[in-house]
C-alpha cells in the first residue's frame, strides 16, 4: 500500500474530501472474519471467512511448529446455519474434525488432511455445536429440521453415530436447544432450552440428565434459570461440578452447583456472558489445574481474568486488549479474538504462566500508519427521561490533512444489529475508512444494548423504535452542543435492526440530513409475519403481541410514514436475505423515490444478511461515500463509480 509521505506540512482540504491510505480495495483484500478458535492438545484451529473468496469460510491448524495450514478444501465452506445466525460449526476431537457445510448443511468428518466425508445423511436438517461422547462412539449435537415446509423448523438434541450416522433424538419438546456439554466422566449430560416467545438474552432452562450406558438420557431435572433467568455456558469443572452464567442478579456472573445448592462465585456489575446470538460462544473455561479462566465486560471493555471459585477472588490478567471474545482454555495457555483500538481482531494465544501472549493470525493485515487511525473515546451523554446512554466517539484524523478554520466534521451515526448486541472498541478500518477521510463518527450502544446488565437491555423492550432511535439522536445532539459535528451534516447509518433505527430516525425525526440503511426493516408487521423461526417472536418483547398490538407496529414502521422523511436515503440489499427480505427495501426505496426525495438502491445478489463477498463489501463503502459527497456538496478525493441517484437535483 502506498501511502503519503509526511515531511510536507498539512494540505489544506474540506471534510470528507481527505485522501486516505485506508481504501475499501485493501480492506477487502488484507482482511479475513475471525472465528471459534479450538484447542486440541497444542494444536490450535479457528475459522476464516474470507472476503476474497466469496465469502467462503475455510478451517486454519496453527501446529506445534508455528505454522498455519489451510484444513478444508476448496469445496467447502464451514458454516452452519442453525438458527439461521449459525455459530458451533466446528468440533474438533483428537486428529478429527466435524463440520457442517454451509452448501448442504450436512455434517462432515475429516481425519487430518484427508478428504472430509459425509456424516449425516443429504436433506433438510442442519447441525451446530458438536461435542463428542468417546464412550458410546457418537456425536452430540443441535438438529434443526427443515423437511416440512408446512410448519416450523423442529429443533432437537441428537446424538449421531460414527459408525453408521445414524440419528437419535435425546430430546425434543421445546422450541430451542443449546449449549449440550458432557461431564468429564460421560455420566451425565447438562444443556439449555428455551421456547418462544423468548430469545435466549431473555429467559432460559438448565436441564442435566444423567447418560445410561446405551445413550439413553434418565430423567431431566432442571437446575436453574426461568423465564427472566437467561443461562449462558454450562460447563464441568475437571472435578465434574456443573457451572454456568446466570442473571439472577441483574448482571450474567458465574455460578457453579455444589451438590444440591446454587452458589454464587462473584458477584459484581460485570457481564460474564453474552447474547446467544451465535451458539457455540464461550467466556469461560478450566486450566489444567482447575482454575477458571474468563473474560467479563465493563463499561463497554472486556477484560481476561483468573477466578478462584472458592474464595471468590478474581484476578486480572493483564492484556492490551479492550475486546476479547471466544475464549478457549488449554492446560497452561488460552486462546481468543482480541482486539484494542490500534489492532484489529486477532486469534491471540496466551501462556497462563508468563502472561505473553502470541497473534497467531490477524484479521487485518493491512498496516496502518497510527497517524491515520482515529482513537475512539468512551462517551456517556444524557438521553431521554433523564438517563444515560454509551458510546465510542471517533473524530477525523489523517496526517496529512487539516480542514479549514472553522468548519467542523460531518457527522456519521453508527447503529449495531441485534439490536441485542454492542459496539466495541476494537480496530474497525469500516470506521477508520470514514475518520480518515474526514468524518466524525459515534458508535452508540443505545439503551437495548449489552454489557451494561440486564437493566439497560431492557430499556428497549417494548420500545424498539423509540429509545435506540432517541440514544442515537441525543448522541448527535450531544456532539454538536460539543462543536465536534456540522449540524447541517448529521447522517445516520445501521445495518439490520440498525438499519431499522436508521430509517426511523430519519423518518419520525428531523435531525438528520442523511441516512444509510444495509439490509434494514422498514415494515415491523412484514418482519413479524415472514420471520424464520428463531426471531419469530422476538417482537412480542421489542414490540408488543401481534396481532394485537398492530397499532404499535403500524405506528413505529417508517413505510407508513414516508410523507414524513425530508433527507436522502441509500439502501443497501442482499438478495438471498431470509433474515430481513429484500421486499423491506424495495418498498422502501419505492416510497422515497415517489415522494421525490434523493435515494439510491444498491442490490447484491447472491448475499444474504450482511455481506461477506469483498467485491460488494468495497462496493457498498464506496457508493456510501459517493452518496454523501453528493448530498453533503464536497468531492471525495477517491475515484468512485457513479451511483444512480434519483430525485437529486442537478
Amino acid at each position: 500500500m502506498n501511502t503519503p509521505q509526511h515531511s510536507n506540512p498539512p494540505s489544506l482540504a474540506p471534510y470528507g474530501a481527505w485522501l486516505s491510505p485506508i481504501t475499501s480495495a485493501a480492506i477487502v483484500a488484507e482482511s479475513v472474519g475471525l472465528d471459534q478458535p479450538a484447542i486440541a492438545g497444542d494444536t490450535i484451529c479457528w475459522i476464516e471467512g474470507r472476503a476474497s473468496e466469496q465469502g467462503r469460510s475455510v478451517i486454519v491448524r496453527y501446529g506445534a511448529d508455528g505454522r498455519t495450514t489451510d484444513l478444508t478444501p476448496a469445496q467447502f465452506n464451514v458454516r452452519s446455519r442453525v438458527h439461521e445466525y449459525g455459530g458451533g460449526a466446528l468440533c474438533i476431537d483428537g486428529d478429527d474434525l466435524y463440520f457442517s457445510n454451509h452448501a448442504d448443511q450436512r455434517l462432515y468428518r475429516q481425519h487430518g488432511q484427508a478428504e472430509p466425508q459425509p456424516l449425516t445423511a443429504s436433506g433438510a436438517m442442519r447441525f451446530a455445536e458438536t461435542i463428542p461422547d468417546r464412550a458410546r462412539h457418537r456425536l452430540i449435537c443441535i438438529r434443526e429440521d427443515h423437511s416440512d415446509a408446512s410448519r416450523e423448523a423442529v429443533n432437537t438434541l441428537v446424538a449421531i453415530s460414527l459408525a453408521d450416522g445414524r440419528e437419535t433424538v435425546l430430546l425434543a419438546g421445546h422450541d430451542f436447544y443449546a449449549a449440550p456439554c458432557l461431564s468429564p466422566d460421560g455420566s451425565q449430560l447438562a444443556w439449555i432450552s428455551w421456547d418462544h416467545p423468548n430469545m435466549p438474552w431473555d429467559g432460559t432452562d438448565l436441564w442435566c440428565a444423567s447418560v445410561a450406558a446405551d445413550g439413553s438420557l434418565g430423567t431431566p431435572r432442571k437446575i436453574a434459570g426461568g423465564i427472566d433467568d437467561p443461562i449462558f455456558q454450562p460447563a464441568w469443572s475437571p472435578s465434574g461440578e456443573l457451572h454456568f452464567v446466570s442473571e439472577q442478579s441483574g448482571w450474567w456472573n458465574l455460578y457453579r452447583l455444589r451438590g444440591d445448592s446454587v452458589q454464587a462465585l462473584c458477584p459484581m456489575a460485570a457481564e460474564f456472558g453474552r447474547p446467544l446470538w451465535n451458539v457455540g460462544i464461550s467466556t469461560y473455561g478450566f486450566d489444567g489445574n482447575g482454575r477458571i479462566i474468563c473474560t467479563y465486560v465493563q463499561d463497554g471493555d472486556w477484560h481476561l481474568a483468573l477466578l478462584d471459585a472458592d474464595t471468590g477472588v478474581l484476578t486480572e490478567i493483564a492484556t492490551p486488549f479492550r475486546k476479547i471474545s471466544d475464549l478457549q482454555v488449554g492446560p497452561d495457555f488460552v486462546v481468543f479474538i482480541g482486539g484494542a483500538p490500534d489492532r484489529s481482531d486477532a486469534i491471540v494465544r496466551l501462556d497462563l504462566g508468563t502472561g505473553i501472549h502470541q497473534i497467531l493470525k490477524r484479521a487485518i493485515s493491512l498496516a496502518v500508519d497510527p497517524g491515520y487511525l482515529s482513537v475512539p473515546r468512551a462517551i456517556t451523554f444524557p438521553t431521554t427521561d433523564e438517563r444515560s446512554a454509551h458510546a465510542f466517539y471517533y473524530a477525523p484524523a489523517n496526517r496529512d490533512f487539516v480542514a479549514p478554520a472553522g468548519d467542523k466534521p460531518p457527522l456519521l451515526v453508527f447503529n449495531h444489529g441485534g439490536p441485542t448486541s454492542a459496539a466495541s472498541a476494537t480496530l474497525n478500518l469500516a470506521i477508520q475508512f470514514w475518520t480518515s477521510r474526514g468524518f466524525a463518527v459515534v458508535d452508540v450502544n443505545y439503551g437495548g444494548s449489552t454489557g451494561y446488565g440486564r437493566a439497560y437491555r431492557h430499556r428497549l423492550n417494548g420500545n424498539w423504535g423509540v429509545v435506540d432511535v432517541d440514544d442515537a439522536l441525543n448522541a448527535a445532539r450531544f456532539l454538536v452542543a460539543k462543536g465536534a459535528a456540522n449540524d447541517q451534516q448529521l447522517a445516520i447509518r445501521g445495518g439490520s435492526a440498525g438499519g431499522y433505527t436508521a430509517l426511523a430516525a430519519l423518518t419520525f425525526h428531523d435531525v438528520f440530513k442523511a441516512g444509510a440503511s444495509y439490509y434494514g426493516v422498514s415494515d415491523l408487521e412484514t418482519l413479524a409475519r415472514d420471520c424464520h423461526k428463531f426471531e419469530s417472536r422476538y417482537l412480542d418483547s421489542l414490540v408488543g403481541p401481534y396481532p394485537a398490538r398492530q397499532d404499535i407496529y403500524v405506528a413505529r414502521s417508517p413505510i407508513h410514514f414516508t410523507d414524513r422523511l425530508t433527507s436522502p436515503l441509500i439502501l443497501f440489499q442482499g438478495m438471498e436475505d431470509r433474515v430481513v427480505p429484500p421486499a423491506q427495501a424495495q418498498l422502501m426505496f419505492d416510497a422515497v423515490r415517489d415522494k421525490g426525495l434523493p435515494v439510491a438502491y444498491i442490490r447484491f445478489e447472491g448475499e444474504a444478511h450482511g455481506f461477506r463477498r469483498a467485491e460488494n463489501i468495497r462496493c457498498a463503502l464506496e457508493a456510501e461515500l459517493y452518496f454523501y459527497g453528493r448530498i453533503f456538496g464536497f468531492v471525495p478525493a477517491d475515484d468512485l463509480a457513479p451511483v444512480a441517484i434519483d430525485n437529486l437535483p442537478d
